[in-house]
């Protein structure tokens, strides 16, 4: 096999391309984005509890939840549109150009491929704390996060449905435990179990610190967008990316809801805002061991679901990079018998274990963040340009959200909020992150750009743009 062509001919007797199988329905969908998220419900929201008090997270929680709305409001038009793997990056293809389509295309795999690194970290750190419970403190955890990431490479591997299968029964069943704490607290006696009066305090650093808070509050819902991924391998594009996305986006601000309610109500906040794992330690303090075991489980499933989705996101996009030739066309290769992108797979494995390893926790999660930010700020403008270019009416769409443009106008206030939030609290991170897309972007127009044929780029077969 060359690259991603088979030997086996056509019956024209030229080679064919081995592509990715149309496999996935709606469900698989939903478990690819609610599967990639719901480890932030676990962990990694409540930051944003340090940053702006339980109140200040709580408003930041409902204002980022209506940046992700947008976001898979405007993901589910273009993406049932352009229904290919690479998501984002193939939408910027057809519709800005190469220079956009190479950087969202890095957007999508630094932001995955670092998700999957604080998957990582959290499967381990959560290994250790229970083995010290247990009276083994000494436990290294690296040896988990490495074996967490190589079995979930290996079923990315052997197969796409496999995969996403895998991950809803263990993304439901991680859900299932947010609303068997939810409902272990016994919600409606407050004061039996629930100390929301006693712990509940007013905004301890004001407004700002709401604003402060958006950034860590983006874990809530940050990876809905990976639902794009799956464009090119579901049966019907139209209809099982916005009915996935939006069915997802709907369980993440439900189990967002719960999550707060709960662990503000058990936790002081200055506690919270700094916990590892806020829910698995808001089920110690219920005093039930039933509990506990329920939200170990959980935790650990749900670190699982995200690592598994990222890494099937993360290589979906560097496999289209490397089919386009934005990268060296190695990449580009599809399995002959389990039909996926292995040697994207393979090569951003040790990646993220490097991460995993020499970075710490915070600083991993606001790569993430700033990574994917940048992707929605394309977003919003991306929209604009795809209405204007192609109107309603000029080409068949598989779904139409509704509002434009103010979804795309909400959406970028949103980010640049957002922007100012991470400055705040990670301004040397924020400025080392564009720096690096930056250095990116010059090797692509100075060395990359050359191997990219611009004639192959546009596979849509849509009529020209207009104006163009």
């Amino acid at each position: 096999m060359s690259e991603a062509t088979t030997a086996a001919g056509s019956a024209s007797g030229q080679p064919t391309r081995i592509a990715l199988l149309k496999v996935l329905g709606p469900v698989h969908v939903w478990a690819l984005g609610v599967g990639i998220v719901l480890v932030g419900e676990f962990m990694g929201w409540n930051f944003s509890v340090g940053k702006g008090g339980a109140y200040g997270s709580l408003i930041a929680c409902w204002v980022v939840g209506l940046l992700y709305t947008c976001v898979a409001m405007i993901d589910s038009e273009v993406t049932s549109t352009v229904a290919a793997a690479g998501g984002q990056y193939t939408q910027a293809k057809h519709i800005v150009g190469p220079l956009m389509a190479f950087n969202v295309g890095l957007y999508l795999v630094m932001a995955y491929t670092m998700l999957e690194a604080g998957d990582a970290l959290v499967v381990g750190d959560l290994m250790k704390a229970v083995a010290g419970e247990l009276g083994h403190a000494d436990l290294d955890p690296r040896p988990f996060v490495v074996l967490s990431i190589a079995l979930l490479a290996w079923l990315n591997y052997r197969g796409v449905f496999m995969t996403l299968t895998v991950n809803f029964v263990i993304t439901a069943a991680a859900f299932l435990a947010i609303v068997i704490l939810f409902v272990g607290v016994s919600p409606w006696e407050p004061a039996k179990v629930l100390l929301h009066k006693d712990l509940l305090v007013d905004l301890p650093y004001g407004w700002i610190g709401v604003i402060a808070a958006m950034q860590f509050a983006m874990w809530y819902y940050l990876g809905i967008e990976g639902t794009c991924q799956a464009a090119e391998e579901v049966r019907s594009a139209g209809r099982s990316i916005p009915l996935g996305t939006m069915s997802g986006m709907i369980t993440l601000l439900i189990a967002a809801s719960l999550t707060w309610y709960v662990a503000a109500g058990l936790m002081p906040w200055e506690y919270l805002g700094q916990a590892i794992t806020p829910l698995y330690d808001a089920a110690k303090l219920t005093g039930s061991g039933t509990l506990q075991v329920i939200l170990f489980v959980g935790t650990i499933f749900s670190a699982i679901a995200s690592a598994n989705g990222c890494i099937n996101d993360a290589s979906r996009a560097w496999f289209s990079m490397g089919r386009d030739r934005y990268l060296p066309t190695w990449f580009g290769a599809v399995h002959p018998r389990y039909r996926t992108p292995y040697r994207a797979i393979l090569f951003l494995i040790p990646i993220a274990v490097v991460f995993a390893f020499q970075a710490p926790l915070d600083q991993v999660i606001s790569f993430s963040i700033l990574s994917g930010l940048l992707g929605y700020t394309f977003m919003s403008f991306n929209m604009m340009k795809f209405r204007k270019q192609w109107p309603l009416g000029s080409i068949k769409r598989g779904y139409v959200h509704p509002f434009h443009p103010l979804p795309a106008i909400v959406l970028l206030v949103l980010c640049i909020a957002t922007y100012f939030a991470t400055f705040l609290g990670y301004g040397a991170t924020l400025v080392a992150v564009m720096a690096f897309y930056i250095l990116a972007s010059a090797w692509f127009v100075f060395h990359r750009y050359k191997f990219v044929r611009r004639g192959d780029q546009f596979t849509m077969p849509w009529p020209r743009p207009k104006g163009y």
